[in-house]
């Protein structure tokens, strides 16, 4: 994937952001528990490099992976003990088996070919290695709002632009299909109940065909955040699984 450098400055600010909502954190560490005591662990589509801090302070051997030049820049200069490295989930740059456990935050939802990327993680991941996916089903944002059918069509028309919108509810299947034992799944769910909600909801009201309608939802959120009775909920997916230690 290429973006120009404006898109992937606009990405940075939208993961920094999805980093400090309510419920991430605890979210980022309950991926790290589920890797259990693998090391080394490659963190693929790494971002901005938080995760592979954070497993480096866990005392992990961590390799963050991304496609994009500019976004391991920015990981450098904020980590600069990480090892942040180019490659995607289709071509990750590890020879066969080389690591132990392997992470996705927040990336199946871009990729046309998930089992091709499984079929990758297969061969870098040791025998007994560990697997963890965590991603949103875009489906499935709830919003509490005084305009339910417009709500509902703000979200399927945000889950359109995504290229694989439901990969989440996915998971599992495709671990199974890809060879993979042991899964495991957990639904973890980031409910926002104040201004960092209203990114969020400027995106949907953003993809509605009418601007005055538009406008009008928009004005019911923003008078709902200032009663503090705003309210969205994102149900996260996370899995894991396991390589057969010993391999066919």
């Amino acid at each position: 994937m290429t973006r120009t450098p404006e898109k992937t400055d606009r990405l940075i600010a939208l993961l920094d952001g999805v980093e400090r909502m309510p419920g991430a954190r605890e979210l980022r560490l309950l991926s790290y528990d589920l890797l259990g005591a693998a090391d080394p662990v490659v963190d693929v589509g790494c971002g901005g490099g938080r995760a592979v801090a954070e497993l480096t302070e866990r005392g992990v051997a961590a390799v963050g992976a991304d496609p994009d030049e500019r976004m391991l820049a920015v990981a450098r200069t904020r980590w600069p003990e990480g090892d942040f490295r180019a490659g995607d989930a289709y071509r990750l740059p590890l020879p066969d088996h080389a690591a132990h456990g392997y992470r996705a935050d927040k990336v199946f939802h871009v990729l046309a070919e998930p089992q091709r990327a499984l079929a990758e993680a297969r061969r870098v991941l040791a025998p007994g290695g560990r697997i963890v996916l965590v991603g949103q089903d875009w489906d499935t944002i709830v919003i509490d709002t005084d305009d339910p059918a417009l709500t509902r069509a703000l979200v399927h028309a945000r889950a359109d632009r995504v290229t694989a919108p439901r990969a989440a509810r996915a998971h599992r299947n495709l671990l199974l299909d890809a060879g993979f034992e042991d899964v495991h799944i957990e639904i973890r769910t980031l409910v926002l109940t104040g201004p960092e909600a209203l990114p969020v909801l400027t995106d949907l009201a953003a993809l509605a065909d009418d601007e005055g309608r538009a406008a009008g939802w928009m004005a019911e959120q923003r008078a709902r955040a200032e009663r503090d009775r705003v309210f969205v909920a994102v149900p996260m997916f996370v899995a894991a699984a396991s390589v057969r230690s010993t391999r066919a």
